[in-house]
């Protein structure tokens, strides 16, 4: 029995992961057919399939990745020693990201497959689930830290501010003149007055 070499073979999930998603950004899930796929990726169907058992299944997987990697993140986050700069930075990068077309329209895809699509949706929420948890822990460490309004529910709070994440993205979908980091700043104001700490 062949050996698998698990770096190599990281490599090439890799490989067709970066392929889909910019399949997928362009035509969308239903309109991606898995020989666009394995173009993109300049591999064979057998080699494909070989890694994913399906066009779900690369599909299953990225949102998947989406989760530890914003989990890894987070993680990063959680050491920092100042938790309102750390949700700042993650602000950032969401902007970012917001602003690369082929990220901003594989979310908006996906966020319209977990409409149809129990199991999508299921990750979709989980997904959501520890990114709010996420940031419900920096707001409390901002809090007790005297840096933002300790009265305020963490928990509430990081559902609003994942809420501006999400209007973010759907701002980009709906209009083609919005550059997300250009509008940054405007976000930083509108999250810095919603925390802000109450005068003494």
């Amino acid at each position: 029995m062949r050996t698998v070499d698990p770096v190599k073979h990281a490599a090439k999930r890799r490989q067709i992961l970066r392929a889909a998603a910019t399949c997928f950004a362009e035509k969308g899930l239903h309109g991606t057919r898995t020989a666009d796929i394995c173009a993109r990726a300049g591999m064979s169907p057998g080699n494909v399939f070989h890694y994913f058992p399906s066009k779900h299944a690369i599909f299953i997987a990225l949102i998947e990745q989406e989760g530890t990697d914003t989990d890894a993140y987070l993680a990063e986050l959680a050491q920092a020693e100042d938790a309102l700069a750390a949700l700042f930075g993650l602000i950032d990068i969401v902007v970012g990201l917001a602003a690369d077309p082929t990220y901003a329209s594989l979310t908006l895809d996906t966020a319209a497959e977990a409409q149809r699509d129990e199991g999508v949706a299921a990750l979709v929420a989980h997904n959501d689930r520890r990114l709010r948890a996420g940031i419900a822990d920096l707001l409390r460490r901002a809090a007790a830290a005297g840096r933002i309004d300790n009265t305020l529910d963490p928990r509430g709070a990081a559902t609003w501010v994942a809420a501006q994440i999400d209007a973010l993205f759907a701002r980009v979908a709906t209009d083609p003149d919005f550059a997300p980091r250009d509008e940054a700043p405007m976000l930083r104001l509108l999250l810095t007055r919603f925390l802000s700490a109450k005068p003494a």
